[in-house]
């Protein structure tokens, strides 16, 4: 068994990426993928019950965490960048978390490879135009007219006050309370390094080319109807809960969980999530097996 140990990959584009592994290599690998404005630390509470049933790699994407930045960065070249780790660590099937920003990464790493996917994971990720709720009109203004006025609308919440509201803004004041304030300073002081916030602008724009994709994504979901396992954080402010029901569905036979969590889900409740990700890929070992 592989403890939790942090590596880094230099990859072709000789950007350095960083990476949590744990787990024996002969489990079944669980790719997990954070979203903004987080890193790998968003699983560090799930890594040790997971690594029991899987593989976990858990990488920081380019320009989060402790990985370096792209001189472009899309959600394409995320990617690409985690499908060169993937290869270089030989790792074949695999089940993919998807959670916010990891979403347009892991399903297109999902829809280059159908047959390399185990399972999906999704967590309070959009992949339907129901998931996008009144707080997403200047961001769509955006897409429509990237002027500068439109880009400033669409960015205002890269501010310390806009990534503390990732982890609380509308989540009940009980539970919001047992999130330490040291995720979100954390994650404002990362922001502040060279080319961080750059990067941060660049994906909200790329997250148009993301949402144009939607018909393709529609396709590749009804084609494949891969096992997927759902755990939600009911009181969302940036995710419609009605995103819910586009999952369920696409995904008629997917397990389905909507707890009393907001966006950040695992910061509240990683035990009972964690036991859910166990049991899907325990599940799924059993039914490969027979």
């Amino acid at each position: 068994m592989r403890s939790p140990e942090r590596h880094e990959c230099r990859l072709s584009n000789g950007r350095v990426l960083s990476f949590v592994r744990s787990g024996a290599e002969a489990s079944p690998a669980l790719v997990l993928i954070h979203g903004f404005p987080s890193s790998a630390r968003t699983f560090r509470e799930v890594i040790p019950a997971l690594s029991e049933v899987a593989q976990v790699i858990v990488p920081d994407m380019p320009g989060f965490g402790q990985s370096e930045t792209l001189p472009a960065p899309t959600f394409s070249a995320f990617a690409d960048s985690i499908c060169e780790l993937l290869d270089r660590l030989g790792i074949g099937p695999r089940y993919l978390y998807l959670h916010d920003f990891g979403a347009p990464v892991g399903l297109e790493i999902a829809m280059r490879a159908p047959e390399k996917v185990l399972g999906l994971i999704i967590q309070n990720a959009n992949a339907h135009a129901s998931g996008q709720g009144p707080n997403w009109a200047e961001t769509q203004a955006f897409w429509r007219a990237p002027s500068p006025e439109n880009e400033a609308a669409a960015t205002a919440h890269l501010t310390f006050a806009g990534t503390r509201d990732q982890y609380i803004a509308g989540v009940p004041e009980d539970v919001a309370a047992r999130i330490p304030a040291e995720r979100w300073e954390e994650d404002w002081a990362i922001m502040q390094l060279p080319g961080r916030m750059e990067t941060q602008r660049a994906l909200i724009a790329d997250y148009g080319k993301y949402v144009s994709r939607f018909p393709a994504i529609a396709a590749y979901l009804s084609q494949y109807q891969p096992e997927a396992l759902m755990i939600w954080g009911r009181h969302d402010a940036f995710f419609d809960l009605a995103e819910t029901l586009s999952w369920m569905e696409a995904l008629p036979r997917m397990e389905a969980h909507i707890l009393d969590g907001g966006h950040f889900l695992l910061e509240t409740h990683a035990p009972v999530a964690a036991r859910l990700m166990a049991d899907f890929i325990a599940r799924g070992r059993i039914t490969t097996a027979l």
